[in-house]
């Protein structure tokens, strides 16, 4: 705009200027590319901190609907264990109302399982009732 009077005066009409470089002094030019290299790296760090930031709300997002999916789980879980329990348990009942003394030996055997393996040596009286059933069975015979 305060070129086109300067030029008019010599009939020019100025429509368009365009620049195609600027050369600095060697001291301004080092400057000047100092002072880019510091936004960038200011730029560059704000990113990597809003990343960092954003790294750690993912990760908090996660841990949080890993917990709640964790405690879903534990809580169907037991309420399956909680009705299979009340099943087996209704069961159970129902197999000693029926037959009292078969309930009693898988009830026995049941114990002998889960204490016994074949390394087991176990002391016991003849009148121990974790005998009863072992008693008159001899190695062999099927009885």
């Amino acid at each position: 705009n305060q070129a086109q009077p300067k030029v008019a005066k010599y009939g020019i009409k100025l429509v368009d200027l365009k620049i195609k470089r600027l050369n600095y002094v060697e001291q301004v030019r080092k400057s000047v590319y100092a002072r880019m290299i510091a936004e960038r790296k200011q730029m560059a760090e704000k990113f990597r901190s809003e990343g960092k930031g954003e790294i750690r709300k993912i990760e908090g997002d996660r841990d949080k609907d890993l917990k709640q999916i964790t405690s879903r789980a534990y809580r169907t879980a037991q309420e399956v264990k909680g009705k299979a329990d009340a099943e087996a348990t209704h069961i159970y009942a129902e197999a000693y109302n029926k037959d009292p003394e078969f309930y009693s030996f898988i009830k026995t055997l049941d114990t002998y399982r889960k204490t016994l393996d074949k390394n087991s040596t176990l002391v016991l009286s003849t009148n121990s009732d974790f005998f009863k059933y072992l008693k008159g069975y001899e190695l062999g015979s099927g009885n």
